[in-house]
């Protein structure tokens, strides 16, 4: 069932303006290398707390972003690059994982529950219970009428408040577009092993579209656009998580590696030399955020 190429749009990139497909490609990379950049930290001891790592789903928030900027954002947990692709600032985000009240949420939110009104980003962060960002974000669009994005895993679609919340959505005709990052996992548990239905299909039984495909970024791209004007909608997209659910432990190689898989497409497109500057540059970039002097004089140490 799960793959790399299921339910993607084929020749997509061809499609898409060159500036559209570079930038995802750097919102990846900012994310990728930002990442990186936590898991150094981590082995050298300037992190002592566990982190969730966005590490090998960076093309759905890239992706997302690019298509619904305007939107107002309820993340989950597994947020750094939700908070990264809106364009949220590393050394802000860095310093949240310190726990310094330089950090985007003063130093108080950590990892898993980042909130921001800054450079134009509406992000709100939630309190640590999983799927509880989904009824806030419902909440918020209908007491606003502004349009929502809610993101959360394959595991919290389960929770009943979830269900009840797409169906008040759909109820309402609320401006919401529900994103499950689906990457098989809730912990440990696969999702054969937790449930016999698809989530996708319950959301389209109470009446709105609903989509399944992979973490392509250009599909991603074209059907967030193509949804963003009838709402609410949901999408399944199937990704897979590098690092442990909490940390920057490895169980296994991942069922597929988007970037590369992104890469070898930009290249094919005659985009090669472009990528590469980008991939260095952001490398680059996300390396002075973390460079272990700077880090060094943050702590006092």
């Amino acid at each position: 069932m799960r793959s790399a190429d299921i339910g993607v749009i084929k020749g997509l990139s061809k499609k898409i303006d060159k500036a559209v497909l570079l930038e995802i490609f750097k919102r990846i990379c900012k994310i990728k290398y930002f990442e990186q950049g936590v898991i150094d930290a981590g082995k050298d001891s300037f992190l002592t707390y566990q982190v969730y790592l966005s590490s090998g789903q960076e093309s759905i928030p890239a992706a997302v972003s690019m298509a619904i900027p305007e939107f107002m954002i309820f993340a989950q947990h597994r947020c750094h690059g939700t908070y990264l692709a809106w364009g949220g600032y590393p050394e802000k985000l860095r310093d949240e994982l310190l726990g310094l009240p330089t950090g985007v949420s003063g130093g108080k939110a950590g990892s898993n529950c980042l909130q921001c009104f800054d450079n134009g980003i509406k992000m709100f962060g939630h309190h640590g219970l999983i799927g509880e960002n989904v009824p806030l974000g419902v909440g918020a669009a209908l007491g606003s009428g502004k349009p929502v994005v809610c993101f959360f895993g394959d595991g919290a679609a389960e929770e009943d408040y979830v269900f009840s919340a797409m169906g008040f959505a759909v109820t309402h005709k609320l401006p919401v577009l529900f994103i499950c990052e689906d990457n098989n996992l809730s912990i440990l548990t696969k999702v054969k092993e937790r449930r016999s239905w698809s989530v996708a299909k319950v959301a389209g039984a109470l009446g709105m579209p609903a989509f399944e495909f992979s973490d392509d970024p250009w599909t991603i791209y074209s059907k967030t656009r193509e949804l963003k004007t009838s709402l609410p909608a949901y999408l399944n997209i199937f990704t897979c998580r590098q690092y442990w659910h909490v940390g920057c432990g490895v169980d296994g190689p991942p069922e597929w590696d988007r970037f590369s898989i992104v890469k070898d497409e930009l290249s094919k497109l005659g985009y090669k030399k472009e990528i590469e500057e980008t991939e260095n540059n952001m490398k680059k970039a996300m390396g002075r955020v973390w460079d272990q002097k700077q880090l060094q004089k943050l702590l006092k140490k």
